[in-house]
């Protein structure tokens, strides 16, 4: 962070100063976590489902921190009276408009991320990418929700000449939310999924919510989605006010996969750019990550880089941890995909385990957030292990659904295993892997399989 000061922390949260203090002192970061607070800095006081921020004010005094942000309807004591406080209808809300306001002092490009499935790898595609010519801001991990996508525009500082944003959700208005404060010039959608199918209904309601990216759009900004994906094909007949590319493996997209070789580790892929066909590699395997690159590739040709820039840039990607990290032991390989799950990543993880000529094991927990449509996405999930695995193990409560889908499907009983728990599991894990197996480990992240992932990675 570059700074704000005083007066412009009152400005930009329409807040109201309830201490004596100069309005021209500056704070360096913004936090909303009382243990990082220190001099230089402003404590915003959120209130969160668990904890309230407002209990933890004065433990941030004491460590030193000089600036309060806290809502005024909040009665607490505070200690030290030479401090700076500010008081505030909704902290927030306040945290968002401060953001906002610290995001226009940059006249740079902002790309907006989302999707059902695959975000945080486009997210991190893009920003390889574009770093090949550009200095480029992006997400910290899973910092994608009203809280995290302001503490990622806190990072901006006068270097930075690119930002990617990635946009999570889970029911509508929440990407409107996030697009107001970032007010993207290029929005991306990887696709429409049954994540968060619970909250919002059905596909419709997601490709809804999901197309609030757009907020604030007009004949200037750019929307990048997966013409191959059915709800965002229909876009392509649309009167849109702003202008759309589309990628995908269909020829009728702006640019499209002709072909592509996929070893344990990278692809090498042709595709269709302005008519002419370019070769790309990336490292990191999975046909949806060929999709993943394609939107990059739309973004680095946005931004005025060459095709060897864009080259480059996807050459050099790195993927969040957690997400397909392939880890070889001596007797074992492991691909450790636990950070989230849906019908769509789910498959595509275990196409990728089909590829494997070892004994192929998948250790699959329940996907959560399906509501009514959990046992439909679980025997989805099954319906893809079909071909692609010779044995099965399943974790949790709908996880059952995948087991059954398997034995109708004829799939040898001695071969599936269920498990209610993580924990029981891992009691009988060593009797069911064996030497030389490739172990996929896949599940929503509430399943907390990265114990099945460290107890294999013994």
């Amino acid at each position: 962070m570059e700074y704000l000061t005083i007066k412009e922390l009152i400005l930009a949260s329409e807040g109201q100063l309830v201490s004596k203090c100069n309005e021209e002192t500056v704070v360096n970061d913004i936090v909303i976590d009382s243990r990082k607070a220190s001099e230089d800095n402003a404590f915003v006081a959120i209130v969160g489902e668990n904890l309230d921020g407002h209990n933890f004010i004065n433990l941030a005094i004491n460590q030193g921190c000089k600036t309060i942000i806290k809502n005024k309807d909040n009665n607490i004591e505070i200690e030290n009276k030479e401090i700076n406080v500010i008081e505030v209808d909704n902290t927030e809300i306040a945290l968002g408009d401060i953001a906002r306001f610290y995001k226009n002092k940059f006249e740079i490009p902002f790309i907006a991320v989302t999707g059902s499935v695959g975000k945080t790898t486009t997210r991190d595609m893009v920003h390889s990418t574009i770093s090949a010519k550009y200095n480029s801001l992006k997400n910290v991990g899973n910092l994608n929700n009203q809280f995290g996508v302001p503490l990622t525009l806190f990072n901006l500082n006068k270097e930075h000449e690119c930002a990617v944003i990635e946009m999570g959700m889970s029911g509508f208005n929440e990407i409107e939310y996030l697009a107001n404060i970032v007010n993207p010039q290029i929005g991306i959608i990887s696709n429409i999924g049954y994540s968060h199918v619970e909250h919002l209904g059905s596909r419709e309601g997601i490709f809804k919510a999901k197309m609030e990216i757009t907020t604030n759009f007009d004949e200037n900004s750019l929307l990048i989605v997966n013409g191959d994906d059915d709800c965002l094909k229909t876009l392509k007949n649309q009167d849109l006010v702003y202008k759309l590319r589309t990628f995908g493996f269909e020829k009728d997209n702006d640019i499209y996969c002709e072909s592509f070789e996929m070893n344990e580790e990278s692809i090498n892929f042709v595709a269709i750019v302005d008519g002419k066909k370019e070769e790309f590699f990336i490292p990191t395997v999975g046909k949806h990550n060929i999709y993943n690159a394609m939107a990059a590739i739309l973004v680095g040709i946005n931004l005025n880089m060459t095709i060897e820039e864009i080259k480059n840039g996807l050459k050099n990607f790195q993927c969040t941890k957690n997400r397909l990290d392939i880890i070889k032991r001596d007797n074992i390989t492991i691909i450790d995909s636990v950070y989230n799950a849906s019908i769509d990543s789910m498959s595509a993880a275990l196409n990728i385990l089909g590829r494997y000529e070892t004994r192929r094991v998948a250790i699959l927990g329940d996907m959560f957030e399906m509501g009514e449509f959990a046992e439909f996405g679980h025997r989805q999930v099954g319906k893809a292990a079909l071909g692609n695995v010779d044995v099965v193990i399943s974790i949790g409560d709908d996880s059952k659904f995948i087991i059954k889908e398997l034995k109708e499907n004829n799939m040898s009983s001695e071969n599936l295993y269920y498990f209610a728990t993580k924990e029981e599991a891992i009691e009988n894990l060593d009797k069911i892997i064996k030497e030389n197996d490739t172990i996929l480990v896949k599940a929503s992240r509430g399943m907390h399989l990265e114990k099945v992932v460290e107890h294999l990675n013994k």
